[in-house]
């Protein structure tokens, strides 16, 4: 079993791998790291800071950068990252997030998303789609910092594993 986490490179996305790599410590189960990048996207990417304004993007760099923030959060995490096209719809990415949980045998997939699971849902929202599957457990993370980290860094073997996500208690 695996623990799934979509990753964009976003502050959310962030908290949700943090959140994985503590679950992971105190479960035994690897944690996988899943980025999808859109052909082409200088709007992804610049929309992330994985390149800056002026900086042409080049899809080697994009996804070394997103590799990097990986595992700067969680140094033990597999990455992957899948390329759509530079249209693609969300629900193309949901579908490629869900088979790579599949694949994976996922057991709990995070989302970092400040609306997946909510009972009204825009039908572009990736996150909300990927909470549908029940092929596996979902924690959704809405928030940077949840009110009972003290409680999960003192459970978690790995205490020294400070990336400063949560910010300060």
């Amino acid at each position: 079993m695996t623990l799934v986490v979509p990753f964009d490179g976003s502050e959310l996305a962030a908290a949700a791998l943090v959140r994985a790599a503590e679950f992971s410590a105190v479960l035994e189960e690897p944690v996988l790291a899943v980025s999808v990048v859109p052909e082409g996207g200088a709007s992804f990417a610049r929309e992330r800071d994985l390149i800056d304004a002026d900086e042409q993007f080049e899809m080697e760099t994009v996804v070394a950068r997103l590799r990097e923030a990986v595992r700067s959060l969680c140094p033990d995490a597999e990455f992957r990252h899948l390329v759509v096209d530079r249209y693609a719809r969300a629900g193309t990415v949901a579908k490629r997030v869900r088979r790579v949980a599949r694949e994976a045998e996922a057991s709990m997939v995070f989302i970092g998303s400040e609306n997946a699971g909510r009972m009204v849902t825009t039908v572009s929202c990736v996150g909300a789609s990927v909470a549908a599957d029940d092929a596996y457990d979902v924690v959704i993370v809405r928030h940077r910092s949840p009110t009972k980290i003290a409680k999960l860094r003192e459970a978690t073997p790995r205490a020294e594993l400070d990336t400063g996500v949560y910010g300060p208690e």
